[in-house]
């Protein structure tokens, strides 16, 4: 295959975008958890860098671009599935392994840092552009249209967030416009190269409203997700995955298929919703006996004690602190 300049040009330049999403994905979770724990959270994001880096080298890359049949390997755009759905439902697995943590949700536990949440969820918006609009793998109209219907979605979902919120609570929070804006992002990945128009902004606006609700389910059914992972990625991925089955458009994208609202019927939506299906029992089974495993294996379990969870990971765990407050 002849190499575009213009298209590899491109695909670094994702790279470093989608790498920046790193450090704010954990600018926007560190904020989010208490401050003796910040560090812990900082450093479960960075880790990633390194481990992933060896992953997608050793093992990930062949199976993205060396198959040659419809199941493994020389797939399209980011997916719903793949990353967010899967995450999500694997989320759910470990929280319910896990258990609450101590305390909650009688007493409050609000976010330590809201600017950092913030000033994350801005570098996420930004770096996924390249997430998206780099799956094209060239600088072309369809990368342009994926990165146009990123933000549109974004923006759709942060203000459907807060109009809810205001509605329902009385007040539109910082924290939900960024979380809000992340649920657009999440639900428009699996549609960012086949969908148009006002389709992006159509499933920003779903998203925002339906991941807000999924956030506040936790409360009714008691499991503690503690940085809503299940009400946002998991959520959010089924959202726009299905709704790759309503507003996809070959128009677009020529490589794809027309969903119900461009004639073509139900049967994209139908193998969509068989992926969703077969992605949450798939990654929630595995999930949950892996930890399972864990748990009886490891002579302390897969949760730290109550005196180290009281104290903070930040110092149990790394033996340092987010803020050093002293007079030195």
């Amino acid at each position: 295959m002849d190499l575009v300049p213009g298209d590899v040009a491109w695909v670094i330049v994702a790279v470093g975008l989608v790498m920046f999403m790193i450090p704010g994905l954990a600018l926007f979770y560190g904020g989010m958890v208490r401050a003796k724990n910040v560090l812990a959270m900082l450093m479960q994001n960075f880790f990633t860098l390194g481990l992933m880096s060896l992953l997608w080298a050793l093992v990930v890359f062949s199976l993205v671009f060396g198959g040659t049949n419809s199941l493994i390997g020389n797939f399209d755009f980011a997916g719903g599935t793949v990353v967010h759905i899967n995450a999500g439902a694997a989320a759910l697995a470990v929280v319910l392994v896990l258990g609450k943590r101590k305390g909650w949700p009688k007493h409050p536990m609000p976010p330590h840092s809201l600017p950092l949440s913030v000033l994350g969820a801005g570098i996420l918006w930004f770096g996924w552009f390249g997430f998206n609009a780099g799956s094209a793998l060239a600088a072309d109209g369809l990368a342009v249209q994926a990165l146009v219907n990123t933000h549109l979605a974004a923006a759709a979902a942060m203000l459907a967030w807060l109009v809810v919120e205001r509605v329902v609570k009385g007040h539109a929070t910082t924290l939900g416009a960024a979380t809000g804006a992340v649920a657009g992002l999440v639900a428009i990945t699996p549609a960012a190269g086949f969908v148009g128009g006002p389709a992006p902004t159509a499933i920003g606006l779903i998203a925002g409203v339906i991941c807000y609700a999924a956030v506040n389910v936790k409360f009714r059914f008691g499991y503690d997700d503690s940085l809503d992972v299940i009400g946002v990625h998991l959520a959010g991925g089924m959202v726009g995955s299905l709704l790759v089955g309503f507003f996809a458009d070959t128009a677009i994208n020529s490589g794809g298929r027309d969903g119900v609202f461009f004639g073509g019927g139900w049967a994209l939506f139908g193998e969509q919703l068989l992926a969703v299906g077969v992605t949450i029992v798939f990654s929630f089974t595995v999930t949950y006996l892996i930890c399972l495993g864990l748990r009886a294996l490891m002579p302390g379990g897969i949760r730290v004690s109550e005196e180290d969870e009281e104290t903070g990971l930040d110092l149990t765990q790394h033996s340092e602190v987010g803020y050093a407050l002293e007079r030195v």
